[in-house]
């Protein structure tokens, strides 16, 4: 009964919404916080700093034996990291990888994946141990450089962060995708940043221009070519986002014969070669990269792609610009450089700022490396005092410490000593006895003296500790002065694509066929059979046009919009293609008016108001699915008629059976509107126009077969926005010229 009424004194009223809210919330910042985001000071996440520090602890060092993966992952997730084992494996296995990192954190022995995307072995089959570059990041972890805290089950300690000798955020890079926001930080030059490191030390409060001369742009362990202006590159690192143009590099590889192949030799970062080549196979399969004939792989330990031409005249750099846009050798590489600073807070930081928190950091490690040293230093001294007073007095030492019941006191009383001192003199061993000397102790507490004059000095004065960080800094590019070179080409230029669609796509004859129920496709050839086109049921031929797959098609709607599309992107096949409203928005249920192959013409738009005017079909175009809004229509009216201007004079007729014929001329070319009257009318609206000639007259259909020819128009002639005479006799019913 009463462990009931506890419970119930335990329940909390609330709204749901609101507790979903505050848990949510608690693990976006749990993902924020400890997953996602690098610390901007190491550059490292919480699982990547727990493997580090693991790997420490089993003596895993540069010049220690590999250990089985397995181990190294077993005590990360028994110890520091409450996640799955295969999580805390891939980060490992990312560390370990040449074409991931400009300088790895873990040195891998065995299958740990490759460029073509090729999974690691499993790791119970790998062995590994840490990098040079992991020795710098963990350097004076053990002197108190840097905080711990209590483990996930409070059974241990871990670093809170690591000391970061090496500036491992900007040189190696980082991804990470949290809750609401993302971090993208691609690698850098290791001399480019220690360079800009050096500056900043003594340039932070100036102007940071400078600083952009020294970081030219990202380096990728794959190498390539970034193509970007400079002042995108400046733009992008101060605002700490934006992207960089990455391509792959290539060579001309000359054959016999005067024939020659692309040997492509560096490709994007984290690209996979084999999904590159599958790429250019489909392309080539599909026809929609006719100036390959083929491609194959020819990669050892050094990238190897070969492109063959279909041709020796087509220009090599024809078919790379190509491949550029159509695949992944060219990417967009993103820069966003959210990190967490050094509240733990995360934030978007310009690059100056990112190397600043860096170089403080060292210096915040330095200042407290020094304190433990110098604290260490005191001690011993202290201790040295001490053996001094033994060497001076042996015999008594000894005869306090065997006939005393509390020797540690009597020493204290004694010789003055402290409790430090006395306990240093009970610890000693009785073989270090012989071993006192005077002249010995004197010498190391002379040394010990210096050490500790020197590191108050540091301790003190901030321009010896910056002086002491830029020999660190100076140090690091000694230990890698065989890997300073840049890898990554920089190219400060704006990229404009060719347009020229046959270089793409093959030229060859099509027709374009549009269903009255607004279904569209197209057949290769020029097909002389339309009878033959299969529709859905209910469906019948609406508009066709016979065109190349190298033309634009520009389509007219009754809502006064054009819709233009390239004819090689239409549906093709023997099926009944596929709803307008599927390839353009905004056309569902509106009747196509007019199918056009988009040259430069002029076209007469008419709306069943009786208003119209004329407008250049360059003006129309436009690659929006949205497409063009050019005839502006009131209400519930429709366009009616688009027609290419091949005559001097325009017949128009409205439901009133009245006729109006008038120049051409009188007509406005607009670029768009609602148009002038054309003709007006007392009751109904516009039903039908004509361009016709003057000299050849008025045509009309009187039936399938039969055409009526009214060769003197004068009785029609008038001035435009006039309401027109009765058509001749024979006219249809209702009035419509074809």
């Amino acid at each position: 009964m009463n462990d009931k009424v506890d419970f119930l004194e335990k329940q909390i009223n609330s709204d749901f919404s609101n507790e979903l809210s505050k848990r949510f919330l608690q693990y976006a910042l749990s993902t924020i916080t400890s997953r996602s985001l690098p610390d901007v000071r190491d550059g490292l996440k919480p699982v990547h700093r727990r493997l580090l520090y693991a790997m420490n602890l089993l003596s895993l060092q540069p010049n220690k034996s590999f250990k089985k993966s397995a181990r190294v992952v077993g005590d990360v997730m028994g110890k520091y990291h409450p996640h799955g084992d295969a999580a805390i494996y891939d980060a490992m296995v990312r560390m370990a990888q040449e074409f991931s990192m400009n300088f790895t954190l873990v040195e891998g022995q065995g299958n740990f994946g490759n460029i073509d995307g090729d999974n690691a072995a499993a790791m119970r089959y790998t062995e590994a141990r840490m990098s040079e570059v992991a020795n710098l990041m963990l350097d004076g972890i053990n002197e108190n450089a840097v905080d711990f805290r209590d483990t996930y089950d409070g059974t241990g300690k871990e670093p809170v962060l690591l000391p970061a000798g090496f500036p491992n955020l900007i040189v190696n890079g980082a991804q990470g995708i949290a809750v609401g926001m993302a971090c993208s930080i691609p690698p850098h030059n290791l001399n480019e940043v220690c360079d800009a490191a050096l500056y900043l030390i003594d340039n932070r409060d100036k102007n940071h221009n400078e600083l952009y001369n020294i970081i030219n742009g990202p380096d990728f362990p794959t190498g390539g070519t970034v193509i970007e202006s400079k002042d995108n590159i400046i733009d992008t690192y101060k605002n700490g986002r934006g992207s960089f143009r990455l391509r792959a590099n290539w060579i001309l590889e000359k054959k016999s014969s005067g024939t020659w192949h692309i040997c492509i030799n560096e490709i994007p970062y984290q690209v996979q070669k084999s999904r590159i080549i599958e790429k250019i196979a489909d392309l080539i399969l599909n026809k929609k990269l006719i100036m390959v004939s083929d491609v194959r792989d020819e990669s050892s330990e050094e990238i190897r792609i070969i492109i063959e031409p279909k041709s020796r005249n087509v220009s090599p750099e024809d078919i790379m610009d190509t491949l550029y846009q159509v695949t992944d050798l060219e990417i967009r590489v993103q820069l966003n450089l959210n990190v967490l600073d050094s509240d733990g807070s995360p934030k978007i930081m310009p690059l100056n700022e990112a190397i600043i928190s860096w170089i403080d950091h060292r210096r915040e490690i330095l200042i407290r490396r020094s304190r433990n040293s110098f604290n260490k230093t005191i001690n011993r001294l202290e201790i040295l005092d001490s053996f001094l007073i033994v060497y001076l007095n042996l015999d008594e030492v000894i005869s306090i410490i065997r006939e005393e019941e509390d020797p540690k006191k009597k020493l204290i009383m004694r010789f003055k000593l402290s409790e430090n001192q006395a306990v240093a003199i009970l610890d000693m061993k009785l073989r270090n006895l012989r071993k006192l000397e005077e002249q010995q102790i004197n010498q190391e507490k002379v040394e010990l003296q210096n050490k500790k004059s020197q590191l108050e000095k540091l301790l003190k004065e901030k321009t010896l500790q910056w002086k002491k960080i830029k020999n660190e800094i100076l140090n690091i590019k000694k230990i890698f002065k065989n890997e300073l070179n840049r890898k990554t080409n920089i190219e400060n230029k704006n990229i404009e694509y060719s347009n020229d669609i046959s270089l793409k796509i093959e030229k060859e004859p099509v027709t374009v066929i549009v269903s009255k129920k607004g279904w569209i496709k197209s057949l290769k050839g020029h097909s002389a059979d339309l009878d033959s086109i299969k529709f859905k049921e209910g469906d019948e031929l609406g508009l066709y046009l016979f065109l190349s797959s190298l033309d634009d098609l520009l389509l007219f709607v009754e809502n006064g919009r054009f819709y233009n599309i390239p004819v090689y992107k239409l549906p093709t096949g023997r099926g009944f293609g596929e709803p307008l409203s599927l390839v353009f928005d905004d056309i569902a249920d509106e009747k196509i008016l007019f199918l056009s192959d988009s040259k430069n013409e002029k076209l007469l738009l008419v709306s069943n108001d009786g208003r119209g005017f004329i407008v250049n079909s360059h003006e129309v175009i436009s690659k929006r699915r949205t497409g063009k809004q050019i005839m502006n229509l009131k209400g519930s009216n429709k366009a009616i008629s688009c027609s290419p201007i091949n005559g001097d004079m325009l017949a128009i007729v409205g439901e009133n059976r009245k006729l109006l014929i008038f120049d051409v001329n009188e007509i406005p070319v607009l670029s768009k509107g609602q148009g002038v009257i054309l003709q007006r009318y007392k009751d109904g609206k516009c039903s039908d126009v004509k361009i016709i000639s003057s000299n050849e007259g008025l045509f009309w259909k009187m039936g399938k077969d039969r055409t009526r020819h009214e060769k003197v128009i004068t009785t029609w002639l008038g001035k435009r926005g006039g309401a027109g005479k009765m058509p001749p006799r024979g006219f249809p019913k209702p009035p419509k010229f074809n």
